[in-house]
C-alpha cells in the first residue's frame, strides 16, 4: 500500500497528527562543510510542505543555529499547520559550564533561543538531544512539564538515552501527572540495528513514537560508497584547490564513526540487489524498511538538493516483499543478546493448552 505525506500517524500516546516522513533541516544551511545555502534550503522546504508534509526536524545546534533561523523564516507563513520539532541539551559556549546540558537553566535558556531563532510563540516537540548522565529526571520532566504549562513547549520527547531511564522518566510522569514523552528518537537504519534490543520495544510499550534519524546511514545505504572509500579521503581529492571535497568530507566522518565499514558495504550490496529488481534506488530501499518497521513512525530523512529529496520521497511507495524484507534483515541481522537471546531459545516456560500446565525447558 502506498503511502504520501498527509497519511498522517499519530505521534505516540498523543493526537497529534505527523507526516510518516519527517523533513530534517540539518542541511539547512553550510556552517558545517555541506548543505544547502538558503535559496536551497527554501526549495525543499517548499518541496516538502507543498506535497503534505507537515513534520520538520532540527536542533538548537544544526549549522551553528542556521538550520533554526532558516525553517523559522520558511514557516512563518505555514506556522499553524506545521509540526516544528528541536532539540535541547549539546549547545556548549566557552567558558560557561551550564550552557549545555539537561537541567533546568540549560532547558530554559535554550527554549527561549529556539523561540527566537524559529520566530515563533511556541514550539511543537521539544526534545532532550542527548542523555547527560547527570541531571536528575525529575528535574528534567519537571522543567519540560513547567514550559508545557506556560505554552512555551506543547509536547516532550527524548532523543539518545539509555532504554532503561527513558522507561523511568515515563512512569514518574505518569505517576506525578507531568507531560508525558510522546516521541523517541535514535538512530536505527538496515546498518544500525541495536535498538531492536531494548529501545524499541520500550518504546511501543510505553507510548512512544519512535523517530529514527539517519536512516541511511550517513549515505552508505544510498550506495554511493565501494571498497575503494574504505581508506580516508586525502586533499587530491578535493580538485585544483587541494582541499577535501565535501564527499571526502562525508567519506572521512563515515571512516571516523565507523559507519563505513566491510560488513555495512556488505549490506549496502543488498540493498542494491533489491533495488535493481524493483526498479528503484538503493536509498528509496533503505528508507522503506525502515519505514515500515513495528513501532517506527516517521524516520527523519535529509537531503541537500530537490532531486535528493524527491528520490527519498519515492519510498513511500515503494512496496517490499517478504522474501526481499527476509533478505534484507538476513543481511543486516544482529545477535540480540541477553535475555533476549536465551528467552527466545530453548529456555522458555511453556504453558499447555490441555491442562495449563507450566513447563520450563532447559
Amino acid at each position: 500500500m502506498s503511502l504520501t505525506l498527509d497519511s498522517y500517524r499519530l505521534l505516540g500516546r498523543s493526537g497529534l497528527r505527523v507526516s510518516p516522513l519527517a523533513l530534517g533541516t540539518a542541511t539547512f544551511g553550510t556552517e558545517w562543510g555541506w548543505g544547502a545555502e538558503r535559496d536551497e534550503a527554501r526549495k525543499l522546504f517548499d518541496l516538502y510542505v507543498e506535497r503534505g508534509g507537515n513534520f520538520i526536524d532540527t536542533a538548537n545546534t544544526y549549522t551553528e543555529g542556521s538550520s533554526e533561523r532558516l525553517l523559522g523564516e520558511f514557516a512563518r507563513d505555514h506556522r499553524e499547520s506545521l509540526v516544528l520539532a528541536t532539540k535541547y541539551t549539546t549547545l556548549r559556549r566557552p567558558g560557561d559550564p551550564n550552557s549545555g546540558g539537561s537541567h533546568r537553566k540549560s532547558l530554559f535558556a535554550s527554549v527561549e533561543a529556539s523561540l527566537r531563532q524559529l520566530d515563533t510563540d511556541y514550539i511543537d516537540v521539544l526534545y532532550l538531544h542527548v542523555w547527560d548522565f547527570t541531571t536528575p529526571v525529575e528535574e528534567i520532566l519537571r522543567g519540560m512539564d513547567d514550559l508545557v504549562r506556560q505554552g512555551k513547549i506543547l509536547y516532550v520527547a527524548i532523543s539518545n538515552a539509555p532504554a532503561w531511564q527513558v522507561s523511568r522518566m515515563q512512569t514518574i510522569a505518569d505517576l506525578r501527572g507531568w507531560s508525558p514523552l510522546v516521541a523517541l528518537q535514535i538512530e536505527y537504519n538496515l546498518i544500525e540495528r541495536t535498538g531492536e534490543r531494548d529501545l524499541i520495544p520500550m518504546a511501543r510499550e510505553m507510548g512512544l513514537a519512535v523517530i529514527p534519524y539517519s536512516p541511511l546511514a550517513g549515505g552508505v545505504l544510498s550506495g554511493k560508497y565501494g571498497r575503494a572509500d574504505l581508506t580516508p579521503a586525502d586533499g587530491a581529492s578535493g580538485g585544483a584547490s587541494g582541499a577535501p571535497s565535501e564527499d571526502g568530507t562525508r567519506r572521512n566522518f563515515n571512516l571516523a564513526l565507523g559507519t563505513l565499514t566491510e560488513r555495512n558495504l556488505a549490506v549496502a550490496d543488498t540493498v542494491k540487489e533489491v533495488a535493481a529488481e524493483l526498479g528503484r534506488t538503493p536509498a528509496q530501499v533503505a528508507l522503506a524498511w525502515t519505514l515500515r518497521k513495528p513501532g517506527v513512525t516517521a524516520p527523519v530523512i535529509g537531503a541537500r538538493t530537490p532531486a535528493q529529496l524527491e528520490g527519498n520521497l519515492g519510498a513511500l511507495d515503494v512496496y517490499l516483499t517478504a522474501d526481499q524484507l527476509a533478505r534484507l534483515d538476513e543481511a543486516s541481522s544482529i545477535g540480540l543478546g541477553f535475555p533476549h537471546d536465551m528467552l527466545a531459545g530453548d529456555h522458555i516456560r511453556r504453558v499447555t493448552k490441555g491442562d495449563l500446565r507450566i513447563e520450563t525447558r532447559r
